[in-house]
């Protein structure tokens, strides 16, 4: 039996719902060899040098002590990750029922979406209800913009926001994060892990880049945007009121109209 790092990491995801990290994996093999440093010390006879191993080991304990040879005494981050990489990839060539989701507290194992629906069935639970355009778009300002306030994605939308954000307060995609440093004190809003596992980034550095407006640039709109501005005379095409009142009075009266008389 030789050492495959990739079995390994599927089997220890297979055996747990719960999400696997680096640290989880490597504290594994740490307790594997001191697991097996202590059967060594069980079976050296009492007295003997601490680097003489029992004379006349059985073949069974030397196939244990070459499998244990071939385990790495320590596996880094570069390594594990590596394998989860290729893991991942062979599942997905293979059309595999599961797939590996990585996510901001580990690897996870989950069903694949092509074969979801059979195990809603043996569950007997509904079909998930798709995210509104509306929840869509709000989620993405959040996601780009947080901390954001609710005034900044209405400016941004151009609608009301207040459904779309309660449904993703509700499914605890958004969470908020704080108050803004702008009169009022208004509340601000952010993603949460749950948005991360929803998406399958491990972290916000993972986001696609927009290309559509630069942070600078969307600033300056939600200025803009927010900031109230005057419409005079002039902008609506109307003329000003000091231009009205010379026309009016160097208008000449219409001919045949009665003068005033003289006293």
């Amino acid at each position: 039996m030789e050492f495959n790092l990739k079995k390994i990491i599927k089997a220890l995801l297979f055996s747990t719902s719960e999400a696997v990290s680096i640290k989880d994996i490597q504290k594994v093999v740490q307790r594997y060899h001191a697991q097996a440093d202590a059967a060594r010390q069980k079976e050296r006879p009492e007295g003997a040098p601490a680097d003489v191993a029992p004379a006349g080991p059985s073949p069974v304990q030397e196939v244990i002590q070459d499998i244990i040879d071939q385990v790495p005494t320590l596996l880094t981050a570069t390594q594990i990750r590596e394998a989860v990489d290729a893991l991942e990839a062979e599942m997905r060539d293979a059309n595999d029922a599961c797939r590996i989701l990585q996510g901001p507290e580990g690897f996870r194992l989950v069903i694949s979406p092509a074969y979801a629906d059979w195990v809603r069935l043996l569950r007997g639970e509904p079909r998930p209800q798709r995210l509104s355009p509306a929840s869509l778009e709000t989620l993405s300002i959040v996601a780009y913009r947080q901390p954001v306030t609710r005034s900044e994605m209405e400016a941004i939308r151009g609608v009301s926001i207040d459904s779309a954000l309660t449904r993703l307060l509700e499914l605890e995609l958004v969470a908020v994060t704080g108050r803004a440093e702008l009169p009022g004190r208004p509340i601000q809003y952010g993603t949460t892990d749950k948005f991360l596992d929803f998406t399958g980034l491990r972290s916000l550095g993972e986001l696609p880049a927009s290309d559509v407006l630069s942070p600078v640039q969307l600033s300056e709109w939600i200025a803009r945007a927010t900031t109230p501005v005057s419409v005079g005379d002039a902008e609506v095409g109307l003329p000003l009121e000091d231009q009205s009142a010379a026309a009016v009075a160097t208008e000449e009266p219409p001919a045949g109209s009665a003068q005033p008389a003289a006293e």
